[in-house]
């Protein structure tokens, strides 16, 4: 994440490329320009976010399941999949995941761990697209945009409970002393886990731990990260700890790597720091053995009810 960024909101301006090769006309412009080509469609915008919440049908393409926005840059596909680093990993395209062919309104995607996948597109409108997967029957929805004018701060702080994921830990690193003693103190390790916006958290009592594979979790409970009135960049998050009072914070980023949790009842302030950086290539993989079975690597969960595509199987 760029610190402070403050870009201005998500603007909807492009310039529709041209091209000097021939290459059959596919696409239909919605400014009454000529039309042009599914490769020129694709590297108009530089980002295309990808609105999970639009999702329609039954299955997932994993790839597109994870990613927050992807780019079409001269036959390589990349994608931001990680909100640690969200605006200046890649110049803001992301990490280098595949490759990619369109014709024919046909985009085919080689991806570097997913393997082969193949859509249908359509466009809807001047910024949209839709991405048809006819083997699953789903169609993603993608939105374009610029580097310049993307909100990358916008897309980070509403999707939060992603960025706490990111680490293996949270290690304390940090009490401030003029608060009022209280059982939170004890405890200097936290790990929110893969699940969404209300799902299982792990808290420890070890300290000095190198290794964040080797901490002893005391508790595992839910956690929840909620919305303050007004204030973008302010969460609140609290710790269900089932047993006693949940544990109530005001949740501020400071860097990729630290947070501050405000404890009000006590006036706290503490900072933890993030511990074993997980970088999302797919849904699961390796890694995911290192951080055993209560640990699944992160996807984006859909808010909205599931609905059946309407789109027919066109393909021959």
């Amino acid at each position: 994440m760029k610190t402070m960024k403050l870009l201005l909101g998500f603007a909807l301006t492009a310039t529709l490329l041209t091209s000097c090769y021939q290459e059959e006309v596919i696409i239909n412009d919605f400014n009454n320009q000529p039309g042009i080509t599914l490769n020129q469609l694709l590297s108009s915008y530089e980002l295309w976010y990808v609105d999970i919440n639009q999702t329609l049908g039954p299955g997932e393409t994993p790839f597109l399941q994870i990613a927050f926005t992807v780019s079409f840059r001269n036959g390589v596909l990349y994608a931001n999949n990680n909100l640690v680093g969200f605006g200046s990993q890649g110049n803001g395209y992301g990490i280098d995941v595949g490759t990619y062919d369109a014709y024919n309104m046909i985009l085919d995607v080689n991806h570097d761990i997913d393997g082969f996948e193949t859509f249908d597109v359509y466009q809807i409108d001047n910024n949209t697209i839709e991405l048809y997967n006819p083997f699953n029957d789903t169609s993603y929805f993608l939105n374009g945009y610029q580097r310049n004018t993307f909100d990358y701060d916008f897309v980070f702080y509403d999707n939060i409970h992603y960025f706490l994921q990111e680490y293996e830990a949270w290690e304390k690193t940090y009490t401030s002393e003029m608060g009022v003693i209280n059982e939170f103190d004890d405890e200097n390790y936290l790990q929110f886990l893969a699940g969404g916006n209300d799902s299982e958290f792990r808290s420890s009592q070890d300290v000095n731990i190198a290794d964040p594979a080797n901490i002893y979790w005391d508790y595992t409970g839910v956690y929840g990260v909620g919305d303050i009135s007004n204030n973008m960049y302010l969460k609140t998050l609290t710790l269900d700890y089932d047993f006693f009072d949940n544990e109530y914070f005001e949740l501020s980023v400071i860097n990729d790597q630290r947070i501050e949790l405000f404890h009000p009842s006590s006036e706290t302030i503490y900072e933890f720091t993030g511990r074993g950086y997980i970088q999302f290539l797919r849904e699961s993989g390796p890694s995911e053995d290192r951080l055993d079975d209560t640990k699944k690597l992160k996807k984006r969960k859909q808010k909205t009810a599931k609905k059946d595509n309407p789109r027919d199987n066109t393909r021959s």
